[in-house]
């Protein structure tokens, strides 16, 4: 017996068809039209980033996230913070330390850091090591960070 296909009714608005209207509140932002911060002490480390969303005025409902740069021999120390995060290698090598377990990255690599995970970064190549970041809360006020050179 041949598979069947189905297809979507073509000409029938999307709530007759089961789902939501369309939300217009997309954003699209270039990362180089975005503030660049850094953080520049013993505590938090040599780091520069761009929160891309989840900083006034591009906040979402659901997600903050950015780019992150660390020069060579740079860090971003040991911290920790509740909401989980995810981040994903751009360009450059490095070492991530999780929870005391040392991993090399570099572009291509992919993490997940459970929430309340200490966790630190290190550019352990010649170049720029780059890395994208996301938090699932909406605004990167709401993440409160403790890092351990604090305590």
């Amino acid at each position: 017996m041949p598979a069947r296909c189905l297809s979507r009714p073509r000409g029938v608005p999307l709530a007759v068809r089961g789902y939501p209207p369309p939300v217009s509140d997309a954003l699209v932002i270039n990362e180089s039209d975005v503030e660049r911060e850094t953080w520049s002490d013993s505590v938090r480390g040599e780091v520069s980033f761009r929160t891309i969303f989840g900083a006034q005025p591009t906040t979402t409902p659901e997600f903050t996230a950015g780019v992150t740069e660390l020069a060579p021999g740079a860090s971003l120390r040991h911290h920790r913070h509740k909401p989980a995060e995810l981040y994903y290698v751009l360009e450059g090598e490095g070492t991530l330390a999780i929870d005391g377990e040392e991993h090399a990255v570099l572009a291509g690599t992919a993490a997940y850091i459970p929430g309340n995970s200490e966790h630190g970064i290190r550019n352990t190549g010649a170049a720029p090591l780059r890395f994208f970041y996301t938090f699932a809360v909406a605004s990167f006020d709401q993440i409160d960070y403790h890092f351990t050179a604090e305590q």
